[in-house]
């Protein structure tokens, strides 16, 4: 059997301990106790509670964060380990409007003074946890960026010598052009061939809008290029890129 009766102003709740089988009181303070930690309390008391949880009449359970001063207000259900209580809770005789308002005055004033003495030990706990967090992530960021700055210059080098090679692949065809109008054939049996190599041209910047749904520019292109080098050596090196960029994300947030 578990009751409730009020000392002094404070519910005291009895309850029998499952492993000493005695009756143990608990003192609560409704104000600023919550289900949980009333809960965790009784836990403490008696190690061999496995499961303590707190229902209304209903069968809805009843959240931790619940003030003990809203559960005392209707009767509930207290389990423990697989035994279930029916608790009912004493009427408290009803306050006069003066005395409520005074009441709700001290209430005000303990959570201010509960506000003002933790909220700031709780703020400097929050920001060590950050910092270390912070150092955390920036160790195990430290060899991923040196890694990829490396892959980067290398594939950045590769992707400045595929655009110089191109460019001198265009000049040499338009100086071989040039050689076979003018000293080898004449215009009249050019013109059908730079005809073919313009349309050819176009018919390859076609296929690459149709493989990248991107337009062929040049830096586009640039971009694209330098990515699959980047990609291909971070897989030939072993860089975890998906591992990286957690990392980066969890670091800006």
């Amino acid at each position: 059997e578990v009751t409730v009766n009020y000392r002094h102003g404070l519910p005291i709740i009895t309850l029998t301990l499952p492993t000493r089988r005695e009756r143990c009181q608990f003192a609560v303070k409704p104000v600023v106790a919550t289900v949980g930690a009333f809960l965790q309390d009784v836990q403490r008391e008696d190690k061999g509670i496995v499961r303590a949880e707190v229902f209304a009449t209903d069968g809805s359970k009843v959240s931790d964060a619940t003030l003990m001063e809203v559960l005392l207000m209707n009767d509930f259900k207290l389990v423990i380990n697989n035994t279930t209580y029916n608790v009912s809770t004493p009427v408290k005789d009803k306050l006069s409007s003066e005395r409520a308002t005074e009441m709700e005055d001290i209430k005000s004033l303990v959570h201010r003074l509960f506000v003002a003495l933790y909220l700031e030990d709780h703020q400097i706990r929050k920001e060590r946890e950050l910092l270390q967090k912070l150092d955390h992530l920036k160790e195990q960021l430290m060899p991923l960026e040196q890694m990829k700055a490396r892959i980067m210059d290398s594939a950045d080098a590769k992707t400045s010598r595929l655009l110089w090679v191109g460019l001198a692949l265009m000049s040499t065809q338009g100086g071989a052009l040039a050689w076979l109008t003018w000293w080898v054939y004449s215009w009249d049996i050019m013109e059908p061939v730079t005809y073919f190599i313009t349309y050819g041209s176009t018919m390859a910047f076609y296929a690459y809008f149709v493989l990248t749904k991107q337009d062929y520019i040049y830096p586009g292109a640039k971009d694209r290029q330098l990515l699959h080098y980047f990609y291909r050596k971070s897989k030939a090196q072993h860089f975890n890129v998906e591992q990286y960029n957690k990392l980066k994300e969890e670091l800006a947030e």
